[in-house]
């Protein structure tokens, strides 16, 4: 399978309409948005807040339009006040769940960090995501491969992925099969459809293979 590819006999799950593209699609590719009391447009990343939910898909563009074209209050059916950097914000909100998200399979030992042990695990394991930093060497992450079956992101930093890691930074990451693994492949398609436009985020200098 190709990198970021996925498969397409999974079962896609509940299905919503993006209030963007007018398109009904599963809900896992797509970011739920509520009004706040105070009648403000407020993210619901875990989606667990009350209220009727409005679904933009994780797309930059999308979700740019909707803001720009008020497309939230005519969704919602009242007035809405919509904050001026809510694709910021969103895509901020997706980068700290998902750092969270891998942090949590790693305290439950499924994930590890660094070159030698990634290169290990996709020996000797069953990898279900290969995690590797946006800002980190091309040639270094070339050098390691996606399993068949398998997802690749290049959506987080290298900062990023330290944090969800413990570590100042971290290039190279694999997360085993079962456990959080799911939810951080839909979390990472999430954050890579917002950070696409910008290349998966703003690179810089490429740093030392953690």
């Amino acid at each position: 399978m190709s990198r970021g590819g996925r498969h397409k006999d999974r079962d896609d799950g509940p299905e919503r309409k993006c209030i963007a593209t007018g398109e009904t699609a599963p809900k896992r590719g797509l970011i739920r948005f509520v009004v706040a009391p105070d009648g403000q447009i407020a993210p619901d990343i875990l989606e667990r807040l009350p209220g009727r939910g409005i679904w933009v898909s994780a797309d930059r563009a999308a979700l740019e339009l909707a803001v720009t074209k008020n497309l939230f209050a005519r969704a919602a059916r009242q007035q809405v006040a919509v904050p001026e950097d809510l694709v910021d914000r969103v895509e901020a909100a997706l980068a700290r769940r998902l750092t969270e998200l891998i942090a949590l399979n790693r305290k439950a030992g499924g994930a590890v960090a660094g070159f030698e042990k990634v290169k290990d695990w996709l020996a000797t394991k069953k990898v279900a995501v290969l995690l590797q930093a946006s800002d980190g060497s091309e040639r270094g992450k070339s050098k390691l491969w996606t399993p068949e079956g398998a997802r690749y992101f290049s959506v987080l930093t290298a900062k990023e992925l330290g944090l969800a890691f413990g570590r100042q930074s971290v290039i190279h990451g694999a997360l085993a099969a079962g456990g959080l693994a799911p939810r951080v492949v839909e979390g990472a398609a999430k954050l890579q459809g917002l950070r696409i436009a910008d290349g998966g985020q703003t690179t810089g200098k490429d740093e030392k293979d953690a």
